[in-house]
């Protein structure tokens, strides 16, 4: 029985922000347990290389191009996997924006616009679109990645730190209202993770050597380490946990 625990075969999940970074390495972890995923982010083409890999490493994988910040874009990407796969049991809400890293008194309307309608309010739509599509047919699971800034602002990362926050407790509220519909929700936080999106901070060599400092194991996290705490919460080895936050940061939250 253990040994089917994290088994996917017969799964369609849907990842957002799929075509690098977190995203990228949860799709191929998924897709590696037998889940078809169906990947969306901004781009097509960056899409379809990744789908492309998964399909020759024997996965199975959909390029669906779909910005998290457009409402009418996330119904019809959720409209598409109902017609064309017929079901949906997991969603990864990975797709995520920090335009702005000052002081947290200079952040512009437009940059608290753009990062709260991608952060928070595209999370929230294709939450509630996904959970009434899974409790239609019986259940399904929902991760967030919020961050471990969403517990301690992170310094000049204000307005991303505060939809940080929200993703945790949009995770709690989902996962109270949902449960009933065999609906799973949770969250990871991850610390800093060696990808693009963290750019503003790993090359700055003062601020991530300072960083590094208060983490234990002295490292940022690669991509591929944070995708196994998803595939936990996705899987029937998590099959009683709702509403948890897993924090994986090497520690810096200890």
């Amino acid at each position: 029985m253990t040994t089917r625990l994290f088994d996917l075969t017969g799964r369609v999940a849907l990842v957002t922000g799929a075509s690098r970074g977190i995203g990228e390495a949860t799709a191929r972890l998924l897709a590696g347990q037998g889940a078809h995923v169906v990947l969306a982010s901004r781009k097509q083409e960056e899409l379809d290389r990744v789908a492309q890999d998964i399909g020759a490493n024997g996965g199975r994988a959909t390029a669906i191009a779909a910005h998290q910040g457009d409402s009418a874009a996330l119904k019809h990407l959720v409209e598409r996997i109902a017609t064309e796969l017929g079901r949906l049991d997991i969603l990864v809400n990975n797709a995520a924006t920090n335009p702005y890293f000052g002081h947290v008194t200079d952040t512009d309307a437009g940059m608290i616009d753009k990062t709260l309608q991608v952060n928070v309010k595209g999370y929230f739509e294709l939450s509630s679109l996904a959970a009434k599509m899974m409790k239609a047919q019986g259940g399904g699971a929902i991760v967030n990645i919020a961050s471990i800034n969403g517990l301690s602002p992170g310094m000049f990362q204000g307005i991303y730190s505060i939809t940080k926050a929200a993703v945790i407790n949009m995770t709690q509220s989902f996962a109270k209202e949902c449960g009933p519909w065999h609906v799973r929700v949770n969250a990871v936080l991850p610390g800093l993770t060696d990808t693009k999106f963290a750019s503003a901070l790993t090359r700055q060599e003062a601020v991530l050597k300072g960083f590094l400092s208060q983490v234990p194991l002295q490292r940022m996290a690669l991509p591929e380490e944070i995708a196994p705490a998803v595939l936990y919460l996705v899987s029937d080895a998590a099959s009683y946990v709702t509403g948890a936050c897993l924090t994986v940061d090497g520690g810096y939250t200890a």
